[in-house]
């Protein structure tokens, strides 16, 4: 076991961990706003664009609790190590030009690297960081997260109006190559030597194929409906492979996924806020450049510049949390932290096409204020209520909570969205309709009230966590 550090080593070891984290979850986001210039410029459909989206988040969320798995049996800075190379590597061949099946290879060099980094970030931060200083150490790493997951698209629209999609991909590599280095010299060395991992292949593919027949129902739904047979079947056999997946688990001798880790309840249902939050993240990132772009009609860049006040207000005040979790109560700081999502989600619905800007930037900035007061206590509630021969496990299982979030979120904003505009003009819609704004509006409305919802049942679950903590004191 990794021995605690202090000080300036334990924050730039922070750092070599963090710029990492940020890049692997920038690339998850922000190549949804190249997608119309790729398409283009490689001259092949927008569906087939979408792929290289697709099969990085995939790849990530299928693999993680497989490199947790590793992390824990071979050393989690270990496996960190390796994933910065991979990634790093996969960013140079992504940004090379050579057709559509070298991009999807990319990026799934690119996802198997950032997986590796994801599941163990959280592990060596609970390791490297001593109890009294753990909520701050949990916030810097939860601003690079959320600042790679929010950015993605602000960062994506400022590169494309001045360079080729390529540099997307080719800004990781300078960053890449600072923080491989930083971390050769600041990152303690792994403690495990000559283990021979215990892989449990039959859980890490039945898991990988769960994730992956999901998420193709998931966005077969949003074409067809949810109703429809494809995405009914595909849902089914997901269900089916999990089903599997857990019965296997529970008698494995050595299991991918132990899950006894489960058996805390603080643990759970810090993994299952974690997952509603994320999921109202993206409700906001995917219907901001329909209403900034479309409706206010601003540029790429004036709308990236907008997108930028959340993770601008989160860094600002991630600190601030940080330090209050450590010495406060971190459910309360928790809890402050969802009161503020919620009342600005539920302030959108009385946004429309005729509100002051001033207005969209403070609820911008609001989201990021929530985020930073809510994410870093949450994460450290999480990894501190996790066995610590389970860290990486538990680290996994935060990333994976934090990407099935994101899939979650852009499906089920987009279905709404759709679902209420096709209801109000009385006929299928599937695009931004132009030449009715108001329509637009009365979905966006509808979706920031079921994003305000789920808010609502992130607050409840959380109160509870706090009852339940205080009677078993």
């Amino acid at each position: 076991m990794q021995e605690s550090q202090n000080g300036l080593k334990l924050w730039l070891s922070m750092t070599a961990v963090g710029l990492f984290t940020f890049m692997s979850t920038l690339d998850a986001s922000i190549v949804n706003i190249a997608l119309p210039v790729m398409s283009k410029e490689m001259n092949i459909p927008m569906n087939q664009a979408t792929w290289t989206v697709s099969i990085y988040l995939i790849v990530i969320s299928g693999l993680l609790a497989l490199f947790g798995n590793l992390g824990d049996q071979l050393g989690k800075i270990k496996i960190f190590r390796i994933g910065t190379i991979v990634f790093t590597l996969g960013s140079v061949l992504a940004g090379i030009d050579l057709g559509l099946p070298f991009l999807l290879f990319a990026r799934f060099v690119q996802a198997v690297g950032a997986s590796m980094t994801m599941s163990n970030s959280f592990g060596i931060t609970t390791t490297l960081a001593p109890q009294n200083l753990r909520g701050r150490a949990m916030s810097f790493i939860a601003a690079w997260v959320s600042l790679g997951s929010i950015l993605g698209p602000a960062l994506g629209g400022l590169l494309l109006q001045h360079l080729s999609w390529s540099y997307i991909f080719w800004i990781n590599v300078p960053i890449g190559i600072i923080a491989i280095v930083a971390g050769a010299f600041l990152l303690p060395k792994s403690s495990k030597k000559g283990v021979t991992p215990q892989i449990d292949w039959f859980g890490a593919v039945s898991l990988f194929l769960f994730v992956a027949v999901l998420f193709l129902g998931l966005n077969v739904a949003q074409v067809q409906g949810f109703l429809a047979a494809w995405p009914l079947v595909l849902i089914v056999i997901a269900i089916i492979l999990f089903v599997l997946f857990i019965r296997h688990e529970l008698h494995a001798g050595k299991p991918l996924l132990d899950l006894t880790i489960f058996s805390s309840k603080l643990f759970t249902i810090s993994l299952i806020t974690a997952f509603l939050v994320f999921v109202t993240n993206f409700f906001i990132n995917v219907l901001m450049p329909f209403y900034l772009e479309n409706l206010r009609g601003l540029s790429t860049g004036t709308s990236g510049m907008y997108m930028l006040l959340w993770p601008v207000a989160m860094l600002v005040f991630s600190a601030l949390s940080g330090t209050l979790a450590d010495k406060m109560d971190r459910e309360y700081v928790t809890l402050f932290g969802l009161t503020v999502l919620a009342i600005v989600m539920f302030t959108w619905f009385f946004v429309d096409g005729e509100s002051p800007m001033l207005l969209i930037g403070l609820l911008l900035a609001g989201s990021g204020f929530g985020m930073a007061f809510f994410q870093s206590p949450n994460n450290t509630l999480i990894m501190s209520n996790a066995p610590q021969d389970k860290l990486g496990v538990a680290g996994s299982l935060n990333a994976l909570s934090r990407n099935l979030g994101m899939i979650t979120g852009t499906t089920l904003v987009t279905s709404v969205l759709y679902a209420a505009m096709s209801a109000k003009l009385g006929k299928a819609i599937t695009t931004y309709p132009a030449h009715n704004p108001e329509v637009f509006v009365f979905g966006m409305h509808v979706a920031f009230a079921v994003a305000g919802v789920l808010l609502v049942i992130a607050f409840i679950i959380t109160f509870y966590r706090v009852l339940m903590r205080r009677a078993t004191k």
